[in-house]
């Protein structure tokens, strides 16, 4: 998912009102119901970066952000595991995992019972019905609607029978009946409206989805697809009512109506600000992770077990979800701000600034000063699926394009970047530097973070011969290089440090700063350039990042890059069937090398996130390949 290539998550507006704190105490009873009269609530004081989410409605969605609001309110067909390591999928919203047979294309799901929809005036009565087969063949059909403006259509493109050419037929249809009822207006005539062709028709079937009752539906593939579980985990799939979706409109994205355990009004949302959510009454029966014991012969039923079981995770074991009444969500958009929010006790966690760590830490050895840990403050690092860079629009006419004179261009570019600059700058060089797209400890990532051939700054001799062989010697007859980042401070001065060190072999760069929103924006309407962001991977393969280059899913999708390689793509299409074996490695290889060599974009760097916890934040585990944490956290008085 994209993101900011800052340190951390960052502050609310001081123009807005503080937090009121209250009372904390442990919950005494297994969490069947919300807090009792005498029983002050639970509440969760929790950050967000940026203003907030750009949408609830996950079909839109694409950022970190969108991905961890969305996920207190809506839910998918798997989850994963909140405590096991490795990363483990298990069901969520179905009664159990889905069967495969046909050699990995027939997938078949049956439901949970009883799933209900929050309450909300779009139902009958304001009462929430309950979840059936075809609200999931409802969600996944939305995705395939370009008047939701979808953002994830890319993770079932080229997957289900008969779904692409559907989505194709349906918005023929759809352009059609607009044509003709624009036609009919403009000429001044009434009723045309039901006139009217049938358009997009969410009833129409799809091959590849076979309803077999309100429980238990079939999905086929076209082909095996070793990623299509981790897809039923993202929240671009989670489940929507048809019931929400119609009644809402264009404004669905500030009214979310999910399964999820906690709910939110839209007066409780304040973009730039805050977001107030509560527990569902109504949600079903989730129990949190019960203590699966060492094996018979002592082993840890999982890496890090025994580290779990003595800070507690296992306290709430088998106690209902959500442990939480409230969730307080407060927004930053700077560093500062949210660091102090913590250092006062406002909010229960924080991620370190760059400019605060040595506050916190002793920088030589990385450990947390006894200071804080006297205060009952506790320490995480979470090592992440980053990839951070710079990429190009390769349709753009001056920077992209694939001949040798392009080729070299980018590569003078690359480089005269001097990412060691960055890294001690801004992170403390505490991040791991590598080649390439795919992040460390993921198949396909290069030995020792370098691949065999590279072009990794700062080289500038060799940037000033490349910058000659494109045609442009010194410089010259080159215009200006735009690049757009977000406007945090931090990615500002980053940029700012690049565009000096490119002025160094006589490329003049522009640095224009925007908000997150509008760099997104930008992106898929193919009018950036250059551009700085970080891609967090979505699940723990290297498809993930891979298919951030495949044609087919240049912008609006994925791919900002607008990367195009025949060859690529062949390579891609053959890779992203393939189940984890040394041929498929060879092969991320392969598209690993042709990107260094093409140079699409420039990096990339990997951070480390530290995270600081309040002692009475209970049962948190850092984690940012998923998003569905909240539900199992509590406070607890020490």
């Amino acid at each position: 998912m994209l993101q900011p290539a800052t340190t951390m998550l960052c502050v609310q507006s001081l123009a807005k009102k503080a937090l009121v704190m209250v009372a904390f105490v442990a919950l005494s009873v297994c969490g069947l119901c919300g807090a009792s009269a005498s029983e002050p609530e639970i509440v969760l004081h929790l950050p967000m970066s940026t203003a907030g989410p750009n949408t609830m409605d996950p079909v839109r969605g694409s950022s970190v952000y969108d991905n961890r609001a969305c996920n207190m309110v809506f839910e998918t067909l798997l989850e994963y595991e909140y405590l096991e390591r490795p990363y483990k999928l298990k069901p969520c919203l179905l009664a159990e995992m889905p069967t495969v047979t046909d050699d990995g294309k027939r997938f078949r799901f049956r439901l949970k019972k009883g799933v209900r929809f929050h309450d909300d005036p779009c139902f009958p009565g304001g009462k929430g019905r309950e979840m059936v087969a075809d609200d999931v063949f409802y969600s996944f059909k939305r995705m395939a609607d370009k008047r939701n403006s979808p953002k994830g259509w890319w993770l079932l493109q080229d997957t289900i029978v008969g779904f692409d050419q559907w989505r194709t037929d349906q918005n023929s249809a759809e352009e059609k009946r607009q044509a003709f009822i624009q036609q009919k207006k403009s000429a001044g005539e009434a009723d045309y409206e039901s006139a009217a062709p049938v358009g997009f028709d969410y009833d129409a079937p799809i091959e590849g989805m076979r309803k077999i009752n309100d429980y238990e539906f079939e999905i086929l593939l076209k082909q095996p697809f070793f990623r299509f579980t981790y897809t039923l985990a993202m929240f671009q799939t989670s489940v929507i009512a048809r019931e929400a979706a119609e009644y809402y409109g264009k404004t669905i994205s500030r009214h979310p109506i999910g399964t999820g355990p906690f709910t939110l009004r839209h007066e409780d949302w304040e973009s730039g600000a805050f977001m107030s959510l509560k527990r569902n009454p109504d949600y079903r029966e989730d129990y949190y992770p019960a203590d699966p014991g060492l094996n018979e012969d002592g082993s840890e039923p999982y890496p890090g077990y025994s580290e779990d079981k003595q800070l507690g995770f296992y306290e709430d074991a088998g106690k209902r979800l959500p442990l939480a009444d409230r969730v307080e969500v407060s927004f930053f958009v700077t560093n500062q701000p949210m660091w102090l929010k913590f250092r006062n006790q406002e909010i229960d966690y924080t991620t370190v600034p760059a400019e605060t760590f040595e506050q916190a830490f002793i920088k030589r050895t990385q450990k947390l000063r006894q200071s804080y840990l006297d205060e009952g403050i506790r320490f995480t690092p979470v090592p992440l699926l980053d990839f951070i860079y710079n990429g190009f629009n390769m349709e753009d006419p001056d920077f992209g394009g694939y001949e040798d004179e392009k080729k070299y261009l980018r590569q003078a570019i690359s480089l005269a970047y001097n990412y060691q600059e960055t890294n001690q700058a801004f992170y403390n060089n505490l991040n791991i530097i590598y080649d390439g797209a795919i992040p460390p400890g993921l198949e396909g990532h290069p030995e020792n973070h370098r691949a065999p051939k590279n072009y990794r700054g700062p080289r500038l001799s060799e940037a000033r011969k490349l910058l000659a062989k494109a045609g442009h010697p010194g410089g010259k007859g080159l215009p200006t290089l735009v690049h757009y980042t977000s406007k945090q401070p931090q990615n500002v001065a980053m940029a700012e440090m690049a565009k000096r060190n490119l002025k160094k072999i006589g490329i003049n760069m522009d640095v224009r700063a925007v908000d997150f929103s509008t760099l997104t924006d930008l992106q898929r309407e193919k009018r950036a350039p250059f551009f700085g962001l970080a891609w967090g991977s979505d699940y723990p393969d290297a498809e993930n990042n891979l298919q951030l280059f495949y044609g087919p899913f240049k912008s609006p999708g994925s791919n900002n890059f607008n990367y195009d390689r025949p060859e690529y793509n062949e390579m891609y299409e053959r890779a992203r069937v393939m189940a984890p074996s040394p041929e498929r490695t060879k092969l991320y290889e392969q598209m690993r090398d042709m990107l260094i060599e093409d140079v699409p974009f420039i990096g990339s760097m990997a951070r480390t996130r530290f995270y600081l916890t309040h002692d009475r934040l209970r049962n948190f585990k850092p984690v940012e390949v998923f998003a569905n944490w909240p539900k199992y956290l509590t406070i607890k008085e020490n």
